[in-house]
């Protein structure tokens, strides 16, 4: 399960940011996950629960996850868009090639600490 790993490593971020700011507690983490990161949601969410309570400064924090939605590029007109399915055609000029586009990462957005 490599979300247990990438919650890890979102935590030793998080507290290398509370270090450098010299925060005592983190409240609210949140993140970006890209449709086609490969990353299963719940079990990243499970990961960062269990995992933050390890550490004093982000024991009882919230994770909050934003899912965008998945892009498309249009192999034929280059036209990039939202919200489509690999079958469906390109709303520009029609034609039914499309690959994925972005949306496979994870982003630190924000940390709140006091």
């Amino acid at each position: 399960m490599h979300e247990l790993s990438l919650a890890q490593n979102l935590i030793s971020q998080v507290l290398n940011l509370a270090r450098e700011h010299q925060a005592k507690k983190v409240l609210r983490v949140s993140v970006e996950i890209g449709p086609f990161s490969g990353v299963v949601v719940d079990s990243f969410r499970f990961g960062y629960e269990v995992l933050s309570q390890e550490h004093g400064e982000t024991r009882g924090s919230v994770l909050e996850i934003r899912e965008p939605e998945q892009s498309f590029r249009c192999f034929s007109c280059g036209h990039v868009f939202n919200g489509k399915k690999m079958g469906d055609p390109c709303p520009d000029c029609k034609e039914g090639t499309l690959v994925a586009w972005g949306g496979d990462d994870i982003i630190l957005l924000s940390v709140e600490m006091e």
